[in-house]
């Protein structure tokens, strides 16, 4: 049984599971799938291309799988997934993709916090946290476990590496890569999110690895392509993490944080 408010305007066509709560005023349009157990509150609007997993929450107020916000958009049919169990709160704001991608995509268990802006043809894995504010532009990649603090504001086609802890107000350039804490304006290297991995359970093996491929990448007089020939060469290549450094930078497109 779901329990739909009268008040609130439910598309014939869109496809809605069981076990799904609409709130009051809410409006869910034609070309929508929303999974089982999950929640709409009072007046939100799901547009057509949202595909919502189950036990998603939408909070209040929230825009889901609206148009891009991008002048060569020609109303191209384009989607906006949320996995599983996923937070959108008060006013948050998510756009489908655009012909470029085709998709905008959240992972499973994110939050995404009030006023948070998530534009076309991003991609968030699982467990991302984006806080108060903060606003992604188009093409932006964010990998597994990374938290943004309040306000951080991220330019086009860059890539946040997992694990990473961005800081309260800053702007984000350029590729971030995994494992650190980003901060300032604009952002710079500020050392390992330390307090971040040793909650996911890394071990101090890890952590010392870690930070032996960050002194040779930012904290050496090699260059980029010196620091990561030697961090190959060295005992520590066998450490899967290092190894995700490695090809996050080798990967880069817009250059790494300085």
């Amino acid at each position: 049984m779901n329990n739909i408010h009268s008040t609130a305007i439910v598309s014939p066509y869109a496809k809605i599971s069981e076990n799904v709560k609409i709130g009051p005023f809410s409006i869910i349009h034609d070309d929508v799938e929303i999974g089982e157990g999950a929640i709409i509150d009072s007046h939100a609007v799901i547009y057509d291309g949202a595909r919502l997993d189950k036990n998603v929450h939408v909070y209040q107020g929230a825009s889901v799988a609206n148009v891009p916000q991008d002048l060569k958009f020609e109303d191209e049919p384009s989607l906006l997934y949320v996995g599983e169990g996923t937070q959108i709160r008060e006013f948050a704001t998510l756009h489908r993709g655009t012909s470029d991608l085709g998709y905008t995509k959240v992972g499973k268990n994110c939050l995404l916090m009030a006023y948070s802006h998530v534009a076309h043809d991003c991609i968030l894995g699982d467990n991302v946290i984006l806080a108060n504010c903060t606003e992604l532009a188009g093409h932006v990649s964010i990998h597994d476990n990374v938290i943004c603090g309040g306000g951080v504001l991220i330019h086009q086609f860059v890539t946040v590496g997992k694990n990473t802890m961005v800081g309260a107000g800053t702007y984000l350039p350029q590729d971030t890569p995994p494992y650190i804490v980003a901060a300032g304006k604009p952002a710079q290297f500020r050392g390992l999110n330390l307090v971040g991995l040793r909650r996911k359970g890394f071990t101090n093996d890890q952590v010392n690895a870690l930070k032996k491929a960050y002194k040779l990448l930012y904290a050496s007089a090699l260059n980029r392509t010196q620091a990561i020939e030697q961090i190959r060469n060295d005992e520590i290549y066998s450490d899967q993490h290092v190894q995700n450094i490695v090809t996050f930078v080798e990967e880069s497109k817009r250059g790494l944080l300085k």
